[in-house]
């Protein structure tokens, strides 16, 4: 057996494939690859662990588990860094869990969230410098850590509740779909559920639209009153909350 092909079977044991290892090796080699092969699927389990600490909890430590050696046993790591092998596990979770939407919703809040955390710095816009802005023409840059993620279900609530070890409530669907903005502020990521049109707003104002031009936009669908108000409501609440790096 040449040494690449040595190299794959190797893989294929640590990831619980099909294999003829134990024939391509050393007779007494079986302790030490059993040591291999329980670190290899512990390290990634606890790697997965750490990155989704709210599933893991809403799972719990079997259903977490098993769901986490189904996932390595579909992906290996692809990355120098292991931070970043949470990738792609929500989408394991949804597929696992097709008749409970709040799970892969729990798991992708998670994720968002550690993106988050470990995404580039940027400095929150100086509210005193807003009267200087022309309306008119002004473009809203957001914090480059800024996430929109579509749910139906109250997986904030749960989250938070979590985190907070409140009392955790039950999985609900919303009377309609919403999303879930996350964001840092300094070193804390931050999250907060939005109904439709602010998710519209927002993604008007990151495409480069001006201000005046987003309010036309939102007018198309609520009238000119209400839109203008909306416009306000929700610039007012990410300057608030640190979202806006710039207005230009």
């Amino acid at each position: 057996m040449s040494l690449l092909a040595l190299q794959r079977t190797f893989l294929d044991f640590l990831l619980d494939q099909p294999t003829e290892i134990p024939v391509a090796v050393n007779g007494g080699a079986g302790p030490g690859l059993a040591v291999y092969h329980n670190a290899y699927s512990a390290q990634l389990v606890a790697c997965l662990k750490d990155s989704y600490e709210r599933l893991w909890a809403w799972l719990g430590d079997d259903a977490f588990e098993a769901a986490a050696r189904h996932h390595i046993g579909l992906h290996a790591p692809t990355s120098w860094t292991l931070g970043d092998y949470g990738i792609g596990f929500a989408d394991t979770i949804d597929a696992r869990y097709p008749e409970d939407p709040e799970v892969a919703e729990i798991a992708a809040l998670d994720w968002a969230l550690r993106r988050a955390f470990d995404g580039p710095d940027a400095s929150p816009f100086d509210p005193a410098r807003l009267a200087e802005i022309d309306w008119d023409d002004a473009v809203i840059h957001f914090v480059p850590t800024l996430e929109l993620i579509p749910v139906r279900t109250n997986c904030g609530a749960i989250w938070t509740a979590i985190a907070a070890s409140d009392d955790v409530p039950a999985a609900q669907m919303l009377p309609e779909p919403a999303w879930v903005r996350v964001w840092r502020v300094d070193l804390q990521p931050h999250f907060a559920t939005i109904e439709r049109t602010e998710r519209d707003a927002i993604q008007l104002a990151a495409s480069g639209v001006t201000f005046a031009r987003l309010c036309d936009r939102l007018a198309e669908t609520s009238g000119v009153e209400e839109a203008v108000l909306a416009a306000g409501r929700y610039l007012t609440s990410w300057l608030q909350d640190g979202l806006i790096t710039d207005i230009q």
